[in-house]
């Protein structure tokens, strides 16, 4: 979908990831160590802090991959979840009632890793499962610089669980396998043969567009090879709000998918999530910085 951003609207990210990486926001305040960014992976992920003092402007910007949650802390970010153009769409898909969940904030730079062949359902599982995705391009997206690919038509198939540590999959299937490698490169990710079943599609995307997936759907993204061109994007989680979500239940201390919100009687993390769209029986959160949706209306 094209245009889902105004060009305002990009330039206005585009400054706020130059900020992030010259350090200029209030909130970083803490220095991150010192690490060989050449082994950074696709699925490295920093916080909103700021870069090891004395290197320079490029050196500052490999130190950013990555970064999670970011509208639990500024209002730019919420702004771009509880955004009415993409709400509009996800409405359609899993509506009419939207649990906000979940955002991300690419910086990709130069040389830097794609992340393999994984479902978003593995890692944020809803109750019924409707998660819904939506990614969207803050900078041209091509094969150069590691555009977003998706096995199409995977949508259909089951979240494959995890054959150890985190991960959540359809384990009531029987027989499911049980794969290893989620995010990881072809030969260690068991997805990839699955995925190579189907149509891989490089998804290659003008600044400003957004592609909406299933969180069944298969896809990735490759390298940057470029030596002079990022890859911004944002990238957000919705559920349907009457679905019951526990994600964040087992994340504690300064993890930032820790959810503020959590019944102790069944692990619930509902209350946490901004109510974007329409109405639920369930518990839901507000949006710290006050963007108009569902929930502030329900609030009054």
């Amino acid at each position: 979908m094209e245009n889902v951003l105004s060009i305002d609207e990009l330039e206005e990210l585009d400054r706020h990831a130059d900020d992030i990486i010259a350090g200029r926001l209030p909130l970083q305040r803490k220095e991150m160590p010192l690490r060989d960014t050449t082994a950074d992976s696709g699925t490295t992920c920093q916080g909103l802090d700021l870069a090891p003092a004395n290197l320079s402007a490029r050196e500052r910007e490999g130190y950013f991959v990555r970064m999670h949650m970011l509208h639990r802390v500024h209002a730019l970010h919420e702004r771009m979840l509880l955004h009415p153009r993409v709400l509009d769409v996800v409405e359609v898909l899993i509506g009419p009632d939207i649990l906000a969940l979940s955002t991300m904030f690419f910086f990709k730079p130069p040389g830097k890793a794609g992340q393999g062949w994984h479902q978003d359902s593995f890692y944020l599982p809803t109750y019924p499962d409707t998660l819904c995705g939506v990614w969207i391009a803050v900078e041209d997206c091509d094969a150069e610089n590691g555009a977003l690919q998706i096995a199409a038509g995977s949508c259909v198939e089951p979240v494959y669980p995890p054959a150890e540590g985190y991960g959540f999959g359809d384990e009531l299937i029987s027989g499911i396998q049980r794969i290893r490698g989620a995010s990881e490169e072809d030969a260690t990710c068991d997805l990839a043969d699955v995925a190579a079943q189907y149509d891989i599609r490089r998804i290659e995307m003008r600044a400003g567009s957004a592609v909406f997936f299933s969180g069944h759907a298969l896809h990735r993204s490759t390298a940057n090879k470029t030596t002079d061109r990022s890859r911004r994007s944002f990238a957000a989680h919705y559920c349907n709000a009457r679905s019951f979500v526990r994600w964040g239940s087992d994340q504690i201390g300064d993890d930032v998918h820790a959810a503020p919100i959590i019944d102790v009687r069944t692990g619930m993390t509902n209350g946490s999530h901004i109510l974007a769209r329409g109405t639920t029986h369930l518990p839901f959160g507000l949006p710290v910085f006050g963007t108009p949706c569902a929930a502030s209306k329900a609030h009054v």
